[in-house]
């Protein structure tokens, strides 16, 4: 999993790499030694600036200077290059190389680097190596309802000479954070570690970096302290951990997670790079702290926002793998979306499981898709009679295909979805009466029927199923004929018409058979034409009229979220356009190589692309606002077992296939396929139980 090499300097629109260890998390900076983002919920280093018109803002510990001068302001270039366990980073300045390695060990809430510096001149050289101290502890069991981790930035400073450290008191909450290096800095101040160092030619000089954080002066003592001198021993602990997550997540009864994922054999590069990043995307949002107020979780970002929330929208894009993965965990969070009202809020956050931010109008196709995952892969039957929150399952899955009903406030036959925040918040023409949202109605009928005829409901399931077909023949006036795109239609009757992904995407996942072989070419023409770009793709035409309304790359024309190509690869499927999503797949593997992929990637028009071709990550700094990595990046599974493999996994059937292998080697298989309990191989010629 190990990235490229990514060459960058200050002032690049470049978002460095994170690392997690299941507790929290923490950022390399724009900086060959510092860190960023670093929280382990309930605690947390914040951003700094919280002025109303400051700019940027993220809090840095550990920031290099070089004789004097702030390294970041040189703009002298720096390779990072990511892997799950550690970060890589290394620069040539002024005849010194300097060198480092990052770590977030496990159970631990600290952050450490390791950094070199070798003199590469041909004489002698003196130079001075400081690195200027952030604390702002803080802690917070209120619920983190805002996208930036909270901080304190008047933290009482002390200086722990036996340690050649600085500790951080928060003076408004019990926080603590211990930051030092080994050896023993020349100098320590309350705001600076101090090295002078003289250096024969090649001569190298290392020096541990640790910046600790928690609830005591023992505990981030005792954590410095496991650290400092022991480097070495901790990567390599480190490293372990990371290669046992990726081994269970494969492996049955492994103690790590309550299912496991199919083995995927193939000598197809990009499609194998494709499947084990969207692992990557689950395993890297695990979260095992004890602070959780439902145990073991998955959250939706990292490193920098939003750090305890999960939204309905990315998990349901992520819930075929997590139902293979980690059924029990998948079906605690619809439970417990069950009791909170999903018409108010877009999600949870772990530390007190409050509902947080507004109404998400995906809400509805979100609870039907993830519980359909789950059932399907699980074959728990008795769940559908489970009462959560007083109300049984099924009842509520029922409730959920129903509730566009209440939203037909313009009696036009569709629900409306509300304004610009309640859907895309970068678009301001996709709004109201939306063709995808009004498609996944269709679907949520369809599995509310058949959830009720195995229930013996007949009458009301052929009832449920008249108005799918009723309301999809309403959703296809929408379309515009001869372009390949829909229209939103407005409460007066009006219509927007809106050339953007996600119609594309979800109208022909949810109601592609009723969609003619003329519109789905079409459609294919508009997303070729439009979104499609090499190694990505942009969420809305540089055709549309809505293109100044925000520069957003996440569903703007400056590039795309991250499951947007999932969702469209899906779609091509659908449509029958094998070669051509088999050729794309090869470009979004090259995108993938910078780590799980982005909340966002630029489109390469709008940025110039990563030194392999593939589209760069968006920055978290406004005005793009997009994280390191977002976990629908699961995603991607889904193309690759219900398409390519073509596996068919009913409700309450069998499991059979219609593969699509196109240009796939013929030899490649889809292994230990966990199916309602029995385990499957997938191959070219189908599926069968595995002998």
């Amino acid at each position: 999993m190990r990235s490229i090499v990514m060459t960058h300097k200050f002032g690049d629109l470049f978002n460095p790499p994170g690392l997690t260890n299941q507790w929290g998390c923490a950022q390399a900076a724009m900086d060959v030694v510092a860190v960023r983002s670093i929280a382990f919920p309930p605690f947390a280093q914040g951003e700094m600036n919280v002025a109303p018109l400051g700019s940027g803002g993220e809090l840095l510990t550990g920031i290099l200077f070089v004789d004097g001068e702030y390294f970041s302001s040189t703009k002298t270039p720096i390779e990072f290059v990511w892997q799950p366990d550690r970060i890589e980073r290394r620069t040539l300045y002024k005849d010194l190389e300097i060198t480092s390695s990052t770590v977030v060990p496990f159970k631990t809430m600290a952050v450490a680097v390791k950094f070199t510096v070798k003199n590469s001149a041909s004489q002698r050289r003196k130079t001075e190596i400081k690195l200027a101290i952030n604390g702002g502890a803080a802690k917070s069991v209120t619920p983190w309802n805002g996208a930036a981790s909270p901080g304190e930035f008047d933290n009482a400073r002390t200086i722990d000479k036996s340690r050649g450290a600085i500790l951080c008191q928060a003076i408004h909450s019990e926080a603590f954070v211990l930051q030092g290096a080994s050896p023993k800095p020349d100098q320590v101040l309350p705001s600076w570690l101090i090295y002078r160092l003289d250096l024969a030619p090649n001569e190298s000089k290392s020096i541990v970096f640790v910046n600790s954080l928690g609830e005591s002066r023992n505990f981030v003592e005792r954590n410095y302290d496991s650290i400092i001198d022991s480097f070495d021993a901790v990567v390599k602990a480190t490293t372990d951990e990371w290669n046992a997550e990726f081994r269970a997540a494969f492996t049955p009864d492994n103690g790590r997670y309550s299912g496991y994922l199919p083995t995927l054999v193939t000598t197809d590069e990009s499609v194998k790079r494709l499947y084990h990043t969207a692992v990557m995307s689950a395993i890297y949002f695990k979260r095992t702290t004890a602070h959780s107020a439902y145990g073991t979780t998955y959250v939706t970002l990292l490193p920098r926002y939003w750090e305890t929330a999960t939204f309905l929208w990315d998990i349901s894009l992520s819930a075929m793998l997590l139902a293979m993965l980690d059924p029990t965990v998948l079906c605690r969070m619809i439970e417990t979306w069950m009791t909170v009202d999903i018409h108010q809020h877009f999600g949870t956050e772990f530390l007190t499981g409050a509902g947080i931010g507004p109404w998400y109008s995906v809400n509805d196709f979100a609870m039907s898709r993830m519980a359909k995952e789950y059932l399907r892969w699980t074959g728990d039957k008795a769940w559908l009679d489970k009462s959560v929150g007083g109300m049984k399952v099924i009842d509520r899955l029922v409730s959920y295909a129903e509730h566009w009903r209440s939203l037909d406030t313009n009696k036009h036959g569709l629900a409306d979805y509300g304004g610009v925040n309640n859907l895309l918040e970068a678009v301001s023409s996709y709004v109201h009466e939306v063709a995808g949202l009004n498609a996944a109605n269709v679907y949520n009928l369809r599995f509310a029927a058949e959830l009720l005829d195995f229930k013996g409901q007949k009458e009301k399931a052929s009832a449920l199923r008249k108005e799918a077909a009723e309301l999809g023949a309403r959703v296809k006036e929408l379309y515009v004929e001869g372009k390949g795109v829909w229209r939103c239609r407005l409460p007066d009757g009006s219509d927007n018409e809106v050339h953007h992904c996600y119609d594309f995407g979800t109208t022909l996942v949810t109601i592609g058979d009723l969609l003619s072989s003329q519109q789905k070419a079409e459609m294919v023409r508009f997303f070729r034409s439009e979104l499609q770009t090499p190694t990505w793709m942009r969420a809305l035409s540089t055709r549309d009229l809505d293109v100044t309304f925000s520069i957003r790359p996440d569903h703007q024309w400056t590039g795309a979220y991250t499951a947007w190509p999932a969702l469209a690869l899906s779609g091509l499927f659908v449509a029958g356009e094998t070669e051509l999503a088999f050729e794309w797949m090869k470009g979004l593997a090259k995108t993938t190589m910078q780590g799980p992929i982005a909340q966002a990637h630029f489109v390469e028009t709008f940025v110039a692309p990563e030194a392999n071709g593939g589209a760069i990550k968006a920055p978290s700094d406004q005005p793009f606002i997009n994280d390191w990595a977002c976990v629908s990046g699961c995603n991607y599974l889904e193309p690759l077992v219900d398409s390519i493999f073509g596996v068919k996994a009913q409700l309450f059937g069998k499991i059979t296939a219609r593969p699509t292998f196109g240009p796939l080697d013929a030899q490649a298989e889809l292994r230990n396929i966990n199916y309602q309990g029995k385990t499957y191989t997938a191959t070219k010629s189908g599926i069968r139980p595995k002998a």
